[in-house]
């Protein structure tokens, strides 16, 4: 019986076809009536029969005519759009017009593309086409590499000579031989066998990013893949059809075999898989909706296609841009406090930092004197307080560069093995197509960006620990001569705090999840791999320092700028009133007590955007 899968609000709902004569009509109101069905107050419709709505199939955006029959204009397992008209019950609700498709204006295409060659790829472009800033083409030097590197491994099948993993099994049955005919059913149930991970799924965008970095690998011309399976995986890439890969079930040796054998599964259409167009389907279903056939594995294909760091190496790139991103509006964040505190900017004198010359001290010292009271940039709060009798400031706010400093150096350190591993084979056994051999290491192993990304992880959550220190002297009356917890009323109002709590909570957290994962190993595979990094939990848990750290580096900018109020009428340096203004042009200033969650995450999402970035 055919089906046919109906996106309806934010719901997919598979509706069969007994006759498929029937309208497209009849399609849609007999999936209204199942999505009515589903919802305790029928979703907000009264009755189905007098819903106007428009139909489209997802491939091509085409309109369909209501009074067309089904299989005048469908396929089997076509996806098929209902827009309600003035519709406002979807989450990303967008006003109905007949000639726009809700999920269309939801997601755009890129027309940008980015070509890779296994050699050139960073850290930001991978983050990029993770946010589906491109699409991706091969160099034709790539090309021509990855086809020399093909027509070796076919020589050698050809010959039936005895090569690991092209004509053996794999681990502990390295000595078992597999007969030609064999091979193609080997390589399928390599990919079927290691799709064992568990946990939710990749984001579409982290698995957006290692599907390209995947493909980056392969095209350097080391892994024996076909230029005919590396172009389906490219289109599939451009289509954002997205397998559904487990966050969980990597050691990082040999490679991230379970996740990379999830993303394989998915574009040999099989397990699950997702596209802007479709939801969540089945995999063939998803890329026949596309247009697109699934990979059909040759010798040694699936190998080539699992074996290799690019889970811990996609995290971990998208882990070192965020912390980057993070590290310099650290800078600019501290110096607002710095200001409502009424400290010193003498700490940061250049001679000082010219005796301990560590690169990032020296950096952060210069972006401090940039922000804070000078000549070219007058500060009233600074000129408010000049005569004190102050002479220095707590740790937390002298100590800046020299904390601030080896965060930024730990972050340089992590980004150039994460862009080394990036553009590396890590296979094995790697082809080489110049010498006519192929090779068994241990590039696979994923030692290098596991103990990097433990050590960004360490480095970073110094951002949140000497936050969380200046947010407590905000906010304690003691120490900020401001009104306890930054309000008015103190007793009946409690200002801020429990986001202060919140800060605590979350430097606390931090300091388990710095605790490093590579120095663990467990012997897998019959202790065949006796030696295995944990790199995938090492890039997951610095992903979470770091959105950790951005989350208080958040409460400490609202906090910083509701300092700010109580000064007033004094102004800041220029620079640090343009964060100001950025931060009250997203929250009102604290009268009085209100629900505090949103503004947290508004003041996030500026961090997350890089747009506290513009003062500096």
């Amino acid at each position: 019986m055919p089906r046919y899968t109906v996106h309806i609000r934010d719901e997919w709902l598979a509706v069969p076809c007994r006759d498929p004569t029937y309208t497209i009509q009849w399609l849609g109101y007999e999936a209204l009536k199942r999505y009515t069905k589903n919802k305790p107050d029928n979703g907000g419709i009264d009755a189905v029969k007098d819903i106007r709505f428009v139909a489209r199939r997802c491939q091509g955006q085409g309109l369909l005519d209501g009074d067309d029959t089904i299989e005048d204009v469908l396929e089997d397992n076509d996806f098929v759009e209902i827009a309600i008209e003035g519709d406002t019950m979807s989450p990303d609700f967008i006003p109905y017009q007949p000639g726009v498709s809700h999920l269309t204006a939801a997601y755009r295409e890129s027309d940008d593309n980015l070509f890779l060659d296994g050699n050139s790829l960073t850290s930001t472009d991978l983050v990029n086409l993770g946010r589906g800033l491109y699409k991706i083409k091969l160099t034709s030097e790539a090309e021509n590499g990855v086809v020399k590197s093909r027509e070796l491994l076919d020589t050698i099948v050809k010959e039936n000579k005895v090569v690991y993993g092209i004509t053996t099994g794999f681990g502990k049955f390295a000595r078992t031989v597999i007969p030609v005919h064999k091979l193609k059913e080997l390589q399928e149930n390599l990919v079927r066998s290691h799709s064992a991970g568990v946990g939710n799924p990749l984001s579409p965008e982290r698995t957006r990013m290692l599907l390209a970095l995947r493909i980056n690998v392969l095209a350097k011309g080391y892994s024996g893949i076909s230029l005919e399976t590396l172009h389906r995986m490219i289109q599939a890439f451009n289509a954002s059809c997205l397998s559904f890969v487990p966050e969980k079930g990597t050691v990082g040796a040999s490679g991230d075999l379970a996740p990379l054998s999830h993303l394989a599964l998915g574009l040999m259409g099989e397990g699950k898989m997702w596209s802007p167009k479709s939801g969540w389907a089945d995999a063939k279903y998803v890329l026949e909706a596309h247009g697109l056939k699934p990979i059909s594995l040759k010798p040694k294909e699936g190998l080539a296609l699992i074996n290799g760091t690019q889970m811990i190496t996609s995290l971990g790139a998208e882990a070192v841009e965020r912390a980057q991103a993070i590290a310099r509006q650290a800078d600019i964040i501290a110096a607002i406090t710095l200001e409502v505190l009424k400290g010193t900017s003498k700490a940061f004198d250049s001679d000082i930092h010219a005796l301990r010359p560590h690169p990032g001290q020296i950096e952060v010292a210069m972006r401090f004197r940039a922000l804070l009271d000078s000549d070219h940039h007058p500060s009233e709060i600074a000129e408010s307080h000049r005569f004190c009798d102050r002479v220095q400031d707590a740790y937390t706010m002298r100590c800046c560069p020299q904390v601030h400093g080896i965060v930024n150096d730990t972050i340089d350190f992590t980004q150039k093995i994460i862009n080394t591993e990036i553009n590396s084979a890590t296979d094995n056994p790697m082809v080489f197509a110049e010498r006519g051999e192929t090779i068994s290491g241990g590039n696979f192993h994923g030692e290098y960006p596991a103990k990097a990304l433990d050590f960004l992880a360490i480095g970073v959550h110094e951002l949140a620990a000497i936050s969380e220190r200046r947010i407590e002297r905000l906010c304690n009356p003691s120490l900020s001569e401001l009104p306890a917890f930054l309000v008015n009323e103190g007793g009946l109002n409690s200002g801020f705090m429990i986001a202060h709590c919140t800060a605590a909570s979350l430097v606390s957290e931090n300091k388990v999840l710095c605790h490093p994962s590579s120095v663990d190993s467990l012997s897998t595979s019959a202790a065949t791999e006796d030696h295995v990094s944990m790199g995938g939990w090492a890039a997951r848990k610095a992903l979470r320092v770091v959105e950790h750290v951005e989350q208080v580096l958040a409460i400490e900018l609202l906090a910083a700028c509701q300092g700010i109020e109580f000064l007033r009428p004094l102004r800041t340096t220029t620079p640090l009133e343009k964060v100001y203004d950025l931060v009250r042009s997203v929250v009102k200033p604290w009268i009085k007590d209100r629900f505090m969650s949103p503004d947290i995450e508004a003041v996030h999402r500026l961090l997350l955007d890089q747009k506290a970035s513009v003062g500096s």
